[in-house]
């Protein structure tokens, strides 16, 4: 992945935030809430969905989480609110992806926060080189190479980034140690049991080719021996080049692939006009980037509908 570089009025609009939440602290408007609050629960602060999920699965009744990215909204496009920035600085644990949103990698570096979890130091990004051929969109300029930030769609890197989140959470909560850890190594355990089903699911198929509008799925490709073809780099409001659409529709042809896979936060259009012109179906695999209902999905669900929709698109023998 590339990073993404903020135009220049977020900047400033970022640096604003940061400069008021800044000014909420001096003023005792947030320093209050730091440590535990009056509901006796650590405050911690996620950037996404992903981290949230971790948070939230490893806390459990000893923590409040507060994500910045609300739900059903691509993550990418998050900018910080002045209270937002100050709930950065005034939180007990603070678990973020470096790399991924450029305005909450700001305020984590001028924040105060005594704990802090970038997963990227629990699972190094991997550059996959997703976004050749492709067009960037939408003020975003993608020059600074970092890596493809979806650690998370493998589930044996998401298992180190939570081994992290349960370590942290143990130092900045010692008095609750032991159910974070016991938490950690039951939702581990669930991880395993997720990559163990990935593996025998995938291991007899027709194709190992599939083709998504945004190249999410570099680290689940690899993990379990598949081939991904993307429409869009990394950035999914991206325009891939004719050169790419050429390309994509020899490499779906020339590997038998039935399906365009779009994902749930951004427009199928483009994947669906990419599926008519080779008269092949569409079907959706979620990057988990956020979900829409957390009340009604969470990761492992989603992760074994994609499971479920991978195998129907590779030709999976059962």
């Amino acid at each position: 992945m590339m990073l993404r570089r903020l135009p220049t009025t977020s900047i400033a609009l970022t640096a604003t935030a940061v400069a008021g939440a800044l000014a909420l602290t001096a003023c005792g408007g947030s320093s209050s809430a730091a440590g535990k609050g009056g509901n006796g629960k650590l405050n911690v602060v996620a950037s996404f969905y992903p981290m949230e999920f971790l948070a939230e699965q490893i806390g459990g009744s000893h923590v409040k989480v507060t994500d910045l990215t609300a739900a059903g909204v691509e993550p990418h496009d998050l900018e910080l609110k002045a209270k937002q920035v100050a709930s950065i600085q005034s939180a007990d644990l603070v678990v973020y992806l470096k790399g991924l949103q450029p305005s909450v990698d700001k305020a984590v570096e001028q924040g105060s926060a005594k704990h802090v979890v970038d997963a990227t130091a629990a699972s190094p990004l991997v550059d996959h080189h997703l976004d050749e051929g492709t067009q960037s969109q939408g003020g975003h300029d993608h020059t600074d190479a970092a890596g493809d930030p979806h650690i998370w769609l493998d589930p044996t890197r998401y298992t180190a980034v939570a081994k992290s989140v349960g370590a942290e959470l143990a130092k900045a909560d010692p008095d609750h140690a032991a159910d974070y850890q016991k938490n950690t190594d039951a939702l581990v355990t669930r991880l395993s049991a997720l990559d163990q089903e990935f593996q025998a699911g995938l291991k007899d198929t027709k194709t190992k080719t599939f083709v998504t509008s945004h190249a999410a799925f570099g680290y689940l490709a690899d993990h379990y021996g598949l081939n991904q073809i993307a429409i869009n780099g990394v950035d999914p409001e991206a325009e891939p080049t004719p050169a790419r659409l050429a390309t994509i529709q020899k490499a779906a042809k020339d590997n038998g692939v039935t399906t365009i896979f779009f994902e749930a936060l951004v427009s199928p259009d483009l994947a669906k006009t990419v599926a008519k012109d080779l008269n092949l179906k569409t079907a959706v695999l979620d990057p988990i980037e956020g979900v829409k209902d957390p009340s009604g999905n969470d990761y492992f669900s989603i992760m074994h509908q994609n499971l479920t929709n991978l195998q129907a698109a590779l030709g999976a023998k059962s």
